[in-house]
């Protein structure tokens, strides 16, 4: 996948790429990951990854790109793991690689639209459901593929109420599906 980065990640991560002194892994989720890997038609200030290797150098990562550093107080944008976040199971089977051979030391990959319309189910808040309509739509996903991967490879995992879980599945799939539920 090979999207063209917009304004100002583009600098942002060129910046970054550039101070990196060995090779960085980033599985990017959240709004960047469906604005810059999916189209979605709105910005975000901050990259949210679930994974970064080498793990051992996070906080020196945070210190280079996260809130409060230069990179960020230049560009307006920053990178940073979330506290909470939930992925299927087997979601790294399934990433993409944004922009593959762009960046000496930085290689960032995304979820697939299933994974990544699930890893927003626990919270679940206005931005959440907009950017799941949007891969719904937009990414034509199959509502019965979205139930299989969260009653396998997600639910068994999430923390809190499961019946509560599944009612928010059960709304988005009315809401944002337009073939059978079953």
């Amino acid at each position: 996948m090979s999207p063209d980065l917009p304004s100002p990640w583009s600098e942002f991560l060129d910046d970054l790429d550039f101070v990196l002194d060995e090779p960085f892994t980033l599985h990017c989720i959240g709004g960047f990951a469906a604005v810059v890997g999916y189209g979605l038609p709105r910005s975000t200030n901050d990259l949210d990854y679930r994974l970064l290797v080498p793990y051992n150098r996070i906080l020196e990562f945070e210190r280079l790109a996260g809130v409060g550093s230069a990179l960020a107080r230049k560009h307006k944008v920053h990178v940073q793991r979330p506290g909470v976040e939930s992925m299927p199971e087997e979601y790294e089977d399934r990433v993409t690689e944004l922009c593959p051979g762009r960046f000496m030391n930085l290689r960032l990959f995304i979820p697939d639209p299933y994974d990544l319309s699930l890893s927003k189910l626990s919270r679940n808040i206005d931005p959440d459901r907009e950017d799941v309509a949007y891969l719904a739509k937009t990414c034509a996903l199959d509502s019965r593929v979205l139930r299989e991967r969260y009653t396998l490879e997600l639910r068994p995992y999430l923390i809190g109420d499961s019946r509560q879980h599944d009612r928010t599945l059960d709304f988005w799939i009315e809401a944002y599906f337009t073939e059978p539920k079953s």
